[in-house]
């Protein structure tokens, strides 16, 4: 299957399709041999997303931005449902853009999550591989839950475990598993971990143990990555994200078209996925993932070897 990027794709589109008056069609050409510099607001991370997440306007902190940067934006929503929903512009639509450029394959971010979630060692919700591209160059790829559009995992389970939430995020009833494990079987991204012995003890969470935060996980059950998805409406990033030391991590809400990452670093998210050429893991599974990669070294996500 033919590997293209967000910009490429819309430069095939517009190459196949004539206006009608005989002119020739903008080339969408644009200059990528800079890194796109974040903006940089007058306020930290947490106080940004929570201001995006109580107002729904994180768009319009970055000016009129939108505006000029339509096709952007329309581009980077052409593959999402979020392009035909109907759904209030207020409600969030989660995502996570992960920069390869600057992982240098410390795995901080695993470590991170394990501690925030109590994990075993083995259970690495979000793990960092280690691969080869076909030059034999090394780099570094992790590998959270993809929350797909269209999850392999949520209707194979016969008992309903598996379910998305309006805001995009596939989550895990530990309640009602039975630990079938089909949804281990069907997820072509190896993001689901079995609990085969008894949790990490764990002292009493700010959370309630719910599917948002399965902290003690449930012995005999299913447990995956879940975007520290009850820390969010508290305007606190995800775990991996703020615990990241290069600043390799964004959370991204699609609605309002913004992303952070632990150095509170805030980029027009559309723009930032269109100049440079954002591409997504085993897109031709048709699961619509919503995790966004940078490469910006020749690397591809489909061929390249781990190891």
């Amino acid at each position: 299957m033919e590997h293209l990027s967000l910009r490429q794709k819309e430069q095939k589109e517009e190459h196949s399709v004539s206006n009608g008056d005989g002119a020739k069609p903008r080339d969408g050409s644009l200059d990528t041999s800079q890194v796109v510099t974040p903006v940089a607001l007058p306020m930290g991370r947490r106080s940004f997303l929570r201001k995006a997440l109580a107002t729904g306007v994180g768009a319009a902190a970055l000016g009129t931005g939108l505006l000029e940067t339509r096709d952007h934006r329309q581009v980077t929503l052409a593959g999402t449902k979020l392009a035909s929903s109907t759904q209030s512009a207020t409600t969030h639509q989660w995502c996570m853009v992960i920069d390869l450029r600057y992982c240098d394959g410390c795995k901080a971010c695993t470590a991170a999550c394990q501690r925030a979630h109590y994990l075993h060692e083995d259970q690495t919700w979000i793990r960092v591989f280690d691969m080869t591209d076909a030059s034999g160059n090394k780099y570094h790829m992790p590998r959270p839950c993809m929350m797909c559009e269209d999850p392999a995992c949520v209707p194979v389970c016969p008992v309903s475990a598996n379910f998305r939430t309006e805001e995009g995020l596939t989550l895990v009833d530990q309640s009602r598993c039975i630990g079938t494990r089909i949804c281990m079987n069907a997820c072509p991204y190896q993001a689901r971990y079995f609990n085969w012995t008894d949790p990490v003890p764990a002292p009493r969470q700010p959370f309630p143990q719910e599917p948002s935060w399965p902290v003690p996980q449930v012995k005999g059950t299913v447990g995956k990555c879940i975007f520290c998805a009850a820390m969010l409406p508290m305007g606190k990033l995800p775990e991996c994200v703020s615990g990241c030391p290069m600043g390799v991590l964004y959370l991204g809400d699609l609605s309002s078209d913004v992303a952070v990452n632990s150095f509170g670093n805030t980029i027009k998210l559309s723009q930032f996925l269109y100049e440079n050429d954002a591409v997504k893991f085993k897109e031709s599974y048709g699961t619509h993932p919503r995790v966004f990669y940078i490469l910006g070294h020749g690397q591809n996500l489909e061929s390249d070897k781990e190891g």
